[in-house]
C-alpha cells in the first residue's frame, strides 16, 4: 500500500513532468489525409493551362445543398485561381483531386458539405476581387485554413 509521502513524490514529479512536455516544439499541424500523402502546408498545384468551370456544379444541381450554391457560384468565376489552390481539408488524398477546384466537380462534389472547401473557394473570391495574386491567396489560405 502506497504511503502519503510517495503520494506526495509522484503528485510533485508530475508537477515538474506536465510543464517540461509543454515546452517541447511544437510540430506544424497537418491532417491525417496530408501525412499519408506527405504533403505539407503551402504544396499547391500548378493550374492547369485552359481549364474551365464547366464541371463545376450548378445551382440547379444543389437543391439539396442551398447554403452551398453562393460558393459554388464565385468558385465558377475563377477557375484558373481555384485550380491552383490545394485545398486543406484532407480531401488532397480522394481519388480523382487535382486541387480545389476538383471539390466542386461532378455530382459528389465534396465542397456540397465541407464547410473548409467552400470557406476555401469563398476567400479566394474575395482575394482574387480585391487584386491579389494567385501567390498571394494561396499564402492567404495556407495561414487562414493550413
Amino acid at each position: 500500500m502506497p504511503s502519503a509521502l510517495q503520494s506526495r513524490r509522484d503528485f510533485l514529479a508530475s508537477c515538474l513532468v506536465v510543464p517540461a512536455v509543454m515546452l517541447l516544439p511544437r510540430r506544424a499541424h497537418r491532417r491525417c489525409g496530408d501525412r499519408a500523402r506527405g504533403a505539407h502546408r503551402g504544396d499547391h498545384p500548378k493550374p492547369r493551362p485552359g481549364i474551365d468551370a464547366s464541371r463545376v456544379l450548378k445551382a440547379s444541381e444543389l437543391k439539396d445543398t442551398p447554403d452551398a450554391i453562393v460558393a459554388f457560384e464565385e468558385v465558377r468565376q475563377i477557375p484558373q485561381i481555384v485550380d491552383g489552390i490545394r485545398c486543406q481539408c484532407g480531401c488532397a488524398t480522394l481519388p480523382g483531386f487535382y486541387s480545389l477546384l476538383s471539390c466542386y466537380e461532378t455530382a459528389d462534389a465534396m465542397a456540397r458539405s465541407c464547410h473548409i472547401c467552400q470557406g476555401e473557394g469563398r476567400y479566394a473570391f474575395r482575394l482574387h476581387k480585391a487584386g491579389k495574386s494567385l501567390d498571394e491567396i494561396r499564402a492567404a489560405i495556407d495561414a487562414r485554413f493550413g
